[in-house]
């Protein structure tokens, strides 16, 4: 019996020690499958946890392209933001309020401070965060002077962006603004943004970011258990890059002339709004594109308070509105060129045929108003004195399909090309369209149009575009705003030629005619110009006009301001010199009134300054 059970227990000892075995060899072989994987498959994974535990990266941002003037002035460029990271694993609690008291925190900003750090996700306690951005002298001393004690805090030195001349040109340059996440999922590339960095949000930023803003490098340090930098040391098992310099952005060079923004800056003046183009009748560059008012740079790259943003919005002069190209207007008197233009291109008129002018014109039971009793004038006078009847007279045998025909060949009714931020069309109505909004077509509507009034409106840069053709001879150019795209190295990278959009193909003799008589705007007696004349200066031709507004009478809301807003804008647009163009502009005085009381002498002395016949105003 004894053996028999002594058997027994030998064979159930033997059947445990084989399942027993059998699990030892399990667990062995999953150790060997798992340590295989991590050393054969895994191993860049696990080599690159282990020496992020032992290394400190700090990101090295890229230098932003530097914006150059026609001259080479800097109109944006980069200066020094001090910008302080942690790494939250290494602060201790009284590392925050050391960091609160050095940087003169408030008790405010001092527990918001602390919610951030322990709001942190644990996944995210091991990467570096940016507390704040471009602190103080004051602070950055203050938080150098203790940094050894603090070794989970880093002051990175970043390039942040810096607009010289502030508001000038700020629309067309553009500004920058913190990422967001549509940003962030719209780059192809996940590695081009971070949360916290910068990019183009308008103007020539926004449509070059690709080339502005370079891109980022890096510097590894090795690291202690408390993130202190241990200098000059590097384990040979550390198969890391340590330093990855920063490749800067490309540089641009404009068209556009900073000493004509000035002189423009200053013309404007006595003027609370309105706009200026000038541009280069023989290659289309734009030499100045200014609007008033308008935002600082500056401002919107560091972040509007909610008051500041309503203070803008709010603002009845719309400085967020870029006047130069996105706002459309009537162009009164200096749309009759191209009305003269289409009667003599297709021989509808004798430009010596005199019309007279009693001071209005009778069409049925209603008066059609001009600025003044003109007696008989023809062609060459009725431009020279803006003569209204004279034109209504001409537009009945025009007709409104062939002023729309020829105005639109000069650029009107469709964008310009230029490029940058959201350009409007303007509008030419045609008799359809009339048709269709005002259930029948009039010969009233045809009359407006032959003066620029009715529903015809343009943009300030189309007009100047369309004096630029009638200076140069028929040529329309697309406008031009950067010269030049230089790499980091400084050479050449991109040289933009002048575009020819098309050639309109008007007689050299008609547009001689009407040449001269824009010279005579200004220096004829009777010319609507006259006054701003400057008889020992530069002579500069061009046309008035004076655009009629919507009247803004019975909006309560505006009272106060509406016996301004109800003042017709005042135009001025033309050439210059006068006996050699050179440059065309077109000036606008929001509510100005007479074009050739306010607009004409603003592009008078601006031209006298940029030829360098007048001295510059302080």
């Amino acid at each position: 019996m004894i053996t028999l059970s002594q058997r027994r227990e030998v064979g159930e000892f033997r059947k445990r020690y084989r399942w027993m075995a059998l699990f030892v060899a399990l667990v062995f072989g999953g150790i060997i499958v798992r340590v295989a994987q991590v050393q054969l498959f895994q191993r860049d994974r696990w080599s690159g946890i282990a020496q992020q535990n032992i290394t400190k990266t700090l990101e090295l941002p890229a230098t932003r392209g530097v914006i150059r003037d026609v001259e080479g002035r800097v109109v944006a460029s980069n200066r020094p933001s001090y910008d302080v990271y942690a790494t939250p694993r290494l602060l201790e609690s009284e590392d925050l309020d050391r960091i609160a008291s050095l940087m003169g925190l408030t008790e405010e900003e001092s527990s918001a401070l602390e919610a951030r750090i322990e709001g942190l996700p644990p996944e995210r306690r091991t990467h570096q965060i940016q507390l704040y951005r471009d602190i103080d002298r004051d602070q950055l001393a203050a938080l150098e002077t203790h940094l050894a004690e603090l070794p989970g805090l880093d002051i990175v030195t970043v390039p942040l962006r810096d607009y010289p001349y502030a508001t000038l040109g700020a629309h067309l340059i553009g500004y920058l603004n913190e990422v967001n996440e549509d940003d962030l999922q719209a780059v192809g590339d996940l590695r081009a943004y971070r949360s916290g960095d910068r990019i183009g949000r308008n103007g020539l930023e926004k449509r070059y970011e690709a080339l502005l803003k370079g891109s980022r490098g890096f510097r590894r340090m090795v690291v202690d258990a408390r993130g202190r930098a241990l200098e000059g040391a590097r384990p040979d098992s550390l198969d890391v890059q340590m330093l990855k310099k920063p490749v800067p952005g490309h540089d641009i060079q404009l068209t556009l002339d900073m000493r004509l923004m000035e002189a423009f800056d200053r013309a404007f003046r006595p003027h609370p709004s309105g706009a200026a183009v000038v541009v280069d009748i023989h290659t289309g560059a734009i030499r100045a594109l200014y609007s008033k008012p308008v935002y600082d740079p500056n401002e919107m790259s560091s972040g509007l308070s909610t008051r500041r943003y309503a203070e803008l919005t709010g603002d009845p002069f719309r400085p967020l509105i870029d006047k130069t190209i996105y706002e459309t207007y009537f162009p009164g008197s200096t749309f009759k060129v191209f009305t003269a233009l289409a009667a003599l291109e297709d021989a509808v008129v004798d430009p010596a045929q005199r019309v007279e002018c009693t001071g209005f014109l009778k069409i049925g039971r209603q008066k059609f108003r001009c600025n003044k009793r003109h007696e008989w004038v023809d062609l060459y006078d009725a431009v020279v004195q803006s003569c209204n009847v004279y034109f209504w007279v001409l537009a009945e045998e025009v007709g409104i399909e062939r002023i729309n025909r020829f105005a639109e060949a000069f650029g009107f009714a469709e964008r310009t090309g230029i490029g940058v931020n959201s350009e409007a069309k303007g509008f030419l109505a045609t008799r359809e369209w009339y048709e269709e909004h005002y259930g029948a077509f009039r010969i009233g509507y045809t009359l407006n149009t032959a003066i620029g009034q009715g529903n015809t409106r343009v943009t300030v840069l189309q007009l100047a575009m369309a004096y630029a053709a009638i200076a140069n001879g028929g040529v329309l150019y697309v406008p031009q705003v950067v010269q030049n795209v230089r790499a980091p190295d400084g050479s050449l990278s991109e040289t933009f030629e002048p575009r020819v959009k098309h050639d309109i193909g008007i007689s050299a003799q008609h547009l001689d005619l009407i040449r001269r008589s824009l010279v005579d705007v200004v220096q004829d007696e009777d010319g609507t110009a006259y006054r701003a004349r400057n008889k020992d200066g530069l002579p500069v031709a061009g046309k008035t006009g004076t655009a009629q507004v919507v009247s803004r009478k019975g909006r309560s809301e505006e009272s106060s301001s509406a016996w301004y807003l109800d003042r017709s804008h005042g135009w001025f647009a033309g050439f210059a010199p006068a006996d050699d163009p050179q440059v065309a502009f077109a000036v606008l005085v929001e509510h100005g009134g007479s074009g050739g009381a306010s607009a004409a002498p603003i592009a008078m002395s601006v031209m006298q300054q940029y030829f360098g016949t007048q001295e510059e105003a302080e």
